[in-house]
């Protein structure tokens, strides 16, 4: 199986992810860290990183986020796997 060539930016966006093992939520790479939400898609689709729906609390509020996290494939196409 071939490593799949990633762009700067979505090298970028595995490191980070890479980084911490809760990953991120999808609003935190788009808004502050200024990754391009259909990148970020991309990466998941192709199976470099998951997507998982969560719910958080804000106060006495809930509210639902998108975590990313790498997956071992995005890890094997960083070099660290």
């Amino acid at each position: 199986m071939t490593t799949p060539r990633l762009s700067a930016e979505q090298r970028d966006a595995l490191q980070l992810l890479a980084s911490d093992p809760q990953g991120a939520t999808e609003d935190l790479l788009v808004l502050a860290h200024g990754f391009d939400s259909d990148m970020i898609a991309g990466l998941v689709s192709s199976g470099l990183a998951m997507a998982q729906r969560e719910n958080m609390k804000a106060g006495s509020r809930s509210i639902e986020v998108v975590r990313i996290r790498i997956t071992g494939a995005g890890r094997r196409a960083l070099g660290e796997g």
